[in-house]
């Protein structure tokens, strides 16, 4: 278990590296100056030469990776030209906001996706199961912004039941803070449910053909039983590849539903950061979300170890 774990350690680091190269130089290469961008076309040439000098611009090009890069590793993400603060203190306020919501939609898709799943696989070929993965293939197809308007609309603007947007903080209470976020976690979720859905009874129908299953099933087992004790589990690696993807995809994917919504978290920083060229802000939360994916892939990784005894010695 030692050595699988410190494979997939190695792995992700090389994952790491190769990801901040490409991040520094994918933005290196977006057209136009910053200073010029961040001052205005009418900024003097004293003012854009002060700038660049802060900004470290007029470094060569691998001295200002290196710098970035070596900040990174003591947890110094720079600091924005458009707050005029440490980058680490505007993600840790956005963090708090963007990982519950996450979080949220995680719980709700796996909620929602894993018994719809069983359901239609237990049924399969039966116009329940029709009905079930014809509802998986409508979430699927529609993306998740017009779910979002369509729960506004319902539950905030007819029902009246919840906030349409905003987020008052978490100082205000824990309920007050979940109810801000329930309807975006639930657009985040919808869609990821549904292909979660039909990846679980995929992966259910391969195992139920297997002996064992049979087997069970002869002995007098229980229809329900043999599903959630026998079948799912050995249907969970597939399953849990989806979880893996879906919570950075979540994570990352807030940043259509953060402005739907008005929410101040990391998808609202990026997309304000992007507008303003504050590229240090950019650079900063694009690698504090391959970070994320990078560890949920090593977590994935341990419970397949765990799902599966034989993996651990790959």
């Amino acid at each position: 278990m030692t050595a699988f774990l410190a494979k997939r350690i190695a792995v992700g680091l090389l994952t790491l590296i190769v990801a901040s190269i490409v991040v520094f130089a994918v933005l290196e290469i977006v057209p136009g100056d910053p200073a010029q961008l961040m001052l205005g076309m009418n900024a003097t040439d004293e003012a854009l030469a002060a700038l660049r000098e802060q900004m470290g611009l007029n470094q060569p090009v691998v001295a200002r990776y290196l710098g970035w890069a070596g900040g990174l590793l003591v947890g110094d993400f720079g600091r924005s030209f458009t707050y005029s603060s440490p980058v680490i203190e505007l993600i840790a306020e956005r963090a708090v906001v963007s990982l519950p919501l996450a979080l949220m939609a995680l719980i709700l898709s796996t909620a929602i996706a894993i018994p719809v799943g069983l359901f239609a696989a237990a049924r399969r070929g039966k116009a329940a199961d029709t009905l079930a993965m014809g509802a998986a293939q409508f979430g699927v197809a529609v993306p998740n912004f017009w779910f979002a308007l369509i729960l506004i609309y319902v539950f905030a603007v007819w029902l009246r039941l919840v906030p349409a947007g905003g987020f008052s903080g978490w100082e205000n209470g824990l309920i007050s803070g979940l109810r801000a976020l329930l309807l975006p976690a639930i657009a985040l979720a919808l869609p990821q449910a549904a292909i979660l859905a039909r990846v679980t009874r995929s992966a259910l129908l391969e195992v139920l053909g297997e002996d064992y299953i049979r087997t069970a099933r002869a002995k007098g087992m229980p229809r329900g039983a043999v599903l959630w004790r026998h079948a799912l589990r050995n249907a969970m690696i597939p399953v849990l590849t989806i979880l893996g993807l879906q919570f950075a995809f979540l994570l990352a994917g807030t940043i259509i539903i953060e402005n739907v919504f008005y929410l101040p978290g990391l998808g609202r920083l990026v997309f304000q950061a992007i507008t303003q060229r504050d590229l240090i802000v950019v650079e900063g939360v694009v690698m504090l979300l391959v970070a994320s994916v990078v560890f949920v892939n090593i977590v994935v990784d341990i419970c397949y170890a765990l799902v599966d005894p034989r993996l651990r010695t790959r």
